[in-house]
């Protein structure tokens, strides 16, 4: 399992009923479902993700979220979950303000374009970089809003939506965000987990 994975278990507490939006094929919700008791329910885009969730007996919604987060009542989940998924919508703003509608807390991850390697690489090559996290070439990506950690960070605190918790992770290394060490985290993460609440 992902070390992503493992940081966003530890952040949702037992016997809690959570959505993962655009879940894929179900990894993180099996277990939380197997392990933590928790009631669980998936939100995904793809046909071929779908069919491979209601295999593992996964409660599943064939969706895209920026339409239909709108079926959920307000407060539905204790937990709604956003794996890497905030950069490809058209517009990842009203995407937050309806996840934290939602859900009563959200778990948001985003890929760090302020990476000092992905930095390099433009500087060095001067195109886009490819990693593990952003695998696509500029032409076929569907992320269309890349931000950074620090982008992230300020962006919540100005909307006035409170951080539970800012994580930043660098290979298997999890470890807080805070003000005093934003400039640094931004540098040398791969990936920003943010626990927030309206």
């Amino acid at each position: 399992m992902k070390i992503e994975f493992k940081v966003i278990i530890d952040l949702i507490d037992k016997n809690t009923k959570v959505l993962d939006v655009g879940c894929g094929d179900g990894t993180l919700i099996e277990f939380l479902k197997k392990n933590k008791n928790i009631n669980t329910r998936g939100l995904e885009i793809s046909k071929e993700n779908v069919q491979k969730c209601i295999a593992k007996g996964l409660t599943i919604i064939e969706g895209n979220a920026e339409t239909d987060l709108m079926q959920f009542p307000d407060n539905s989940f204790d937990y709604v979950v956003l794996s890497q998924t905030l950069q490809a919508f058209l517009h990842p703003e009203l995407m937050i303000i309806e996840l934290l509608r939602v859900g009563k807390k959200v778990i948001i991850t985003i890929p760090n374009f302020g990476n000092w390697k992905l930095r390099l690489h433009l500087l060095t090559k001067g195109t886009m970089p490819i990693t593990k996290n952003l695998p696509y070439q500029w032409y076929d990506t569907p992320n269309i809003h890349m931000c950074t950690i620090k982008d992230f960070y300020h962006f919540i605190k100005a909307k006035n939506f409170k951080i539970f918790k800012s994580l930043a992770l660098n290979n298997r290394d999890v470890s807080l965000i805070n003000d005093s060490n934003i400039e640094i985290k931004n540098f040398f993460a791969e990936l920003g987990i943010f626990l927030i609440e309206k």
